[in-house]
C-alpha cells in the first residue's frame, strides 16, 4: 500500500504538463524567431552582394581605369557583411525593447503623471547626448571601411605581383604597408568601441540618475501627501522596466551608425555610371553585310583623370589620345595598325568594342553608328585579344568556353591544336578539365597567350581584333600562330595590332598611327616608298 501511494503522489499533475508545454513553446518559439531573424539578415546582405556584383561587372571601363580593385571586393565581402547585425540583433532588441517600454509607460502614467515628467526629462536629455555622441560612429565606421578597402588593395597588388615583390627584395616594405593599414583599422575600431563604451555608460548612468531624481521628487510627495508609498514603489519598479529598453535602444543606435557608414559606400558603388542596357529594344541592328567593316570618321578621344571628370569642363582638360582620327577597314581584309608606343592603337579597338562611349565623331560597323548597337549584339559580331592576354583561374576548359559556352570536346581540341597547345592538354593529368592556377600562372606567358587567342578563335566572330597577338611568342610559335590566324582569317576581317613590323607586312592594308593621329595609310610597299616614320620603324627592325 506505501507503494502504492508514493505512485499516487508522484503523479504528475495538469497544471505541471501544461508549464512544461509552455517552456517547450517558448523554446520553439524563440528558435523560430532566431531562425527567421537569420534568414532575412542573410538575404539581406545577399541582396547587397547581388546588386554590388550586378553594378560592379557593368560599370563603364573609365570607372576601372580609376578605382582600385581591392577596394571595390571589399565593397562586397566586409561592407556588405554589416548589413547583418542591424537586422539581426537590432530588430530583436528593439522590437522587445518597444513592447516593454509602451506598458511600462502607459503603467507609469497611470500612477503618477508629475514622476513621468520627471523620469521622461532625465531619459530625453540621455537619448540626446547619446544620440550626438553615436553620430560619430558613422564617419567612424565609414574611414574604417574605407582603410579596409585599402588594405585589402595593397594586399592584392602585393599577391598579384608577388613574385615580382619577391625578387625586388621588397617583400618587408609591402609587409610594411599592409600592416600600416592594418594599424590604422585597429585605431579606428578602438575609437569606434571608446563611443560605444561611451554610450553604453550613459545608459546605466540614465539609470541611475533617474532613480534618485524619482527617489526624491516621490519622496517630497509622498511626505506633502499628494501620493501614496505604495504607488511610490510601482512607480519605481515600472521605471527600471522603461529604462531597461533604454540601453538595447542606445545599442541599437550604435548598430545603426555603424551600418550607415557601411551602407553609404554600398550605395556610393550603386550610383556609379554603368554600361548603358545592352540590348534595348530601340537599338540598331548590326549589318551582316558591308563593303566597309569599320569606319572611324574625325573621331578624338581623351580618357578621363579622375571620378569627378564626368563634366566637359575637366574632360577638356584631360590629355588628348586620338585626334581627329579616319580611316576605314575593309571587310573581309586583314588591316595592321602599327605605330610607336602611346600612339593610340589599342585605344583604337577599345573603342570598337564600346568600353569608353564619350568621344567626338563617328565609330561605323557595315555602315552603322555602332553606339545605335546593343552592346551584346556589337560584341557578338568582334572577337578581341588583348595585349596583356588575361588567363582566368580555373580550367583550359572554363577559358575556352567563356566567350563560346556551346562549344563541343572536340571544338576545344581543334582550336588547341590551331594553337598549339594540345600537346600541353594532352601532357595534363586531366586535359581540358587541368587547373591552369590564378591568372594562367603554371603556363608560360606565351602560352597564355595562344590560350587567349583559342579563346577568341572558338567564338569565330566575323570581325577579329589582336593587340600585340604575338609578342610574347618565339619565332616557330609565331608562324604557328600567324597559320592559325590565317585558316580561320578567310572570309573575316582582322584588325590587327604590332609592333613586329614582320607579322603584318602582307597585310591587305596597314595604318601609321602617331602621337594620336593617322600618320600614313597603305600597304608595306606603299609605306616604304612614302612615310619616313614607317621606314624608319622598317628599318630599325632591319626590314629595309
Amino acid at each position: 500500500m506505501a507503494k502504492l501511494g508514493f505512485v499516487e503522489t508522484a503523479r504528475v499533475e495538469p497544471d505541471n504538463i501544461g508549464l512544461a508545454a509552455l517552456v517547450i513553446a517558448t523554446a520553439i518559439v524563440g528558435a523560430f524567431q532566431r531562425y527567421i531573424l537569420a534568414a532575412v539578415g542573410e538575404g539581406a546582405v545577399f541582396n547587397a552582394r547581388r546588386s554590388l556584383a550586378n553594378r560592379l561587372l557593368r560599370l563603364s571601363m573609365s570607372e576601372f581605369d580609376l578605382r582600385r580593385r581591392g577596394d571595390l571586393i571589399a565593397r562586397v565581402s566586409s561592407d556588405a557583411t554589416l548589413l547583418r547585425s542591424v537586422l539581426t540583433q537590432g530588430v530583436v532588441e528593439l522590437a522587445g525593447g518597444i513592447v516593454t517600454l509602451i506598458g511600462a509607460f502607459i503603467a507609469m502614467l497611470l500612477l503618477d503623471y508629475v514622476l513621468l515628467l520627471t523620469a521622461i526629462a532625465i531619459v530625453g536629455a540621455a537619448v540626446l547626448i547619446a544620440s550626438i555622441i553615436s553620430r560619430r560612429l558613422s564617419p567612424l565606421t565609414r574611414l574604417a571601411q574605407q582603410e579596409v578597402g585599402e588594405l585589402a588593395a595593397n594586399l592584392d597588388r602585393s599577391l598579384s605581383a608577388i613574385r615580382t615583390v619577391r625578387a625586388s627584395n621588397a617583400t618587408r616594405r609591402e609587409t610594411s604597408k599592409i600592416i600600416e593599414n592594418a594599424d590604422l583599422v585597429r585605431k579606428l575600431g578602438i575609437s569606434a568601441g571608446r563611443i560605444q563604451a561611451i554610450v553604453s555608460s550613459i545608459s546605466g548612468l540614465t539609470t541611475q540618475v533617474a532613480f534618485i531624481a524619482i527617489l526624491g521628487v516621490g519622496g517630497l510627495r509622498v511626505a506633502g501627501g499628494q501620493l501614496e508609498v505604495s504607488t511610490l514603489v510601482s512607480f519605481i519598479l515600472f521605471l527600471f522596466m522603461f529604462v531597461m529598453p533604454l540601453g538595447r535602444a542606445f545599442g541599437i543606435m550604435s548598430v545603426v551608425n555603424q551600418t550607415l557608414g557601411a551602407v553609404s559606400r554600398i550605395n556610393e558603388v550603386l550610383a556609379l555610371p554603368a554600361e548603358a542596357d545592352n540590348d534595348a529594344a530601340d537599338m540598331a541592328e548590326p549589318r551582316a553585310i558591308s563593303a566597309v567593316a569599320i569606319e572611324f570618321v574625325g573621331v578624338s578621344f581623351s580618357y578621363p583623370r579622375s571620378a569627378e571628370n564626368a563634366d566637359a569642363e575637366r574632360a577638356r582638360s584631360a590629355p588628348v589620345v586620338l585626334r581627329d582620327v579616319s580611316f576605314e577597314v575593309p571587310t573581309g581584309k586583314r588591316t595592321a595598325i602599327v605605330g610607336p608606343s602611346g600612339a593610340g592603337k589599342s585605344t583604337i579597338l577599345a573603342l570598337i568594342e564600346r568600353f569608353y562611349d564619350d568621344c567626338d565623331g563617328s565609330i561605323l560597323m557595315n555602315g552603322v553608328d555602332i553606339q545605335t548597337v546593343g552592346r551584346d549584339k556589337l560584341r557578338a559580331q568582334l572577337g578581341y585579344v588583348e595585349q596583356d592576354a588575361p588567363v582566368l583561374a580555373g580550367t583550359f576548359r572554363d577559358n575556352l568556353l567563356l566567350a563560346a559556352p556551346g562549344a563541343t570536346e572536340a571544338d576545344c581540341r581543334e582550336v588547341m591544336k590551331q594553337v598549339n597547345l594540345l600537346s600541353i592538354v594532352d601532357r595534363a593529368p586531366d586535359g581540358l578539365d587541368s587547373q591552369v592556377g590564378e591568372s594562367g600562372v603554371t603556363l608560360s606567358g606565351g602560352e597564355r597567350q595562344r590560350l587567349a587567342i583559342a579563346r577568341t578563335l572558338l567564338s569565330a566572330p566575323p570581325i577579329l581584333l589582336l593587340d600585340e597577338s604575338t609578342s610574347h611568342l618565339d619565332s616557330l610559335n609565331e608562324q604557328l600562330m600567324r597559320d592559325a590566324i590565317d585558316s580561320v582569317a578567310y572570309g573575316r576581317t582582322l584588325v590587327v595590332i604590332a609592333h613586329r613590323l614582320a607579322t603584318v607586312i602582307d597585310a591587305d592594308q596597314i595604318i601609321v598611327m602617331e602621337e594620336g593621329e593617322v600618320a600614313a595609310a597603305g600597304t608595306h610597299d606603299e609605306l616604304i616608298a612614302t612615310s619616313g616614320l614607317y621606314r624608319d620603324l622598317a628599318r630599325r627592325q632591319l626590314l629595309v
